[in-house]
């Protein structure tokens, strides 16, 4: 199959134009008319991932998390960067990056996270306006819990449908949680939109700390589920959706990938 057809779907899926203007998004490194036979997700383009890649032969890595974020003057082999680059280059691996747009497509990563968590009469937290908008599209979700919960039992549940044994949290353990805002990422930026919208609690992946501050000013809870936790998940399934619309393709999420951050326990 040529890469062409596949960008083609992905950009159906999760349509550039819902890309924020600061992002790197679409297809970074390649020849759009390389044929494709195995392709990777990952959330991050690591130099672990790229070694799984080459060793696996796939042609195309579909990771969440752009590369060349920041714009580069060199590619050389005197940095993780460039050495990435150059084996990818030279082992003909290309890399689409979907990244925000991704995060707010109507199917895309904040869907899917609200949908996990139950909740019900899911809407954007910011409209994304425009012709070529699809219906449905937007930032960040919310919606409501099909039964009130404090919030000691809504981090149960969060833990229990990202599969993580730990969390930060703010607000008050006996807190009544009925409306439900997620913003995945590092997204302590919808807070106040969050709010307005009559959100109890809005989840994400990390926040600064006068984040926190601001949500128990607004008295609003926030729970933070790392950043990893936030969105891997999404990942996995896209690596599964790929599988099912192209049954030819080999298409797998990277096996090797894992979260950065470790916590401590003793």
């Amino acid at each position: 199959m040529k890469l062409k057809k596949l960008i083609e779907y992905l950009g159906e899926f999760a349509p550039l134009e819902l890309a924020e203007d600061w992002d790197n998004v679409g297809l970074l490194v390649g020849d759009e008319n390389a044929e494709v036979c195995r392709v990777l997700t990952c959330l991050t383009l690591t130099p672990d991932v790229v070694v799984e890649a080459i060793e696996h032969q796939a042609e195309l890595i579909v990771s969440h998390h752009p590369i060349m974020f920041r714009s580069i003057n060199k590619i050389t082999s005197q940095n993780s960067e460039g050495r990435m680059l150059l084996d990818l280059v030279s082992n003909k691996i290309a890399v689409y990056s979907p990244h925000t747009a991704f995060d707010s497509s109507a199917l895309g990563i904040n869907e899917q996270l609200a949908t996990d968590l139950g909740l019900a009469s899911i809407k954007p937290i910011r409209q994304i306006e425009g012709e070529a908008v699809p219906p449905g599209s937007g930032s960040g979700r919310y919606g409501k819990l099909k039964h009130e919960m404090e919030l000691e039992k809504f981090l149960v549940h969060v833990k229990k449908t990202l599969q993580i044994p730990f969390l930060q949290y703010t607000g008050g353990l006996s807190q009544k949680i009925s409306t439900v805002g997620v913003a995945c990422g590092s997204a302590a930026e919808y807070l106040q939109d969050a709010a307005r919208l009559g959100c109890d609690v809005l989840v994400t992946g990390e926040a600064r700390f006068h984040a926190s501050l601001e949500a128990r000013s607004l008295e609003t809870a926030m729970v933070l589920t790392g950043h990893f936790a936030s969105e891997r998940p999404a990942v996995e399934r896209l690596a599964v959706l790929l599988a099912e619309e192209f049954p030819n393709l080999k298409t797998w999420a990277s096996e090797i990938e894992s979260d950065p951050v470790q916590w401590s326990v003793s």
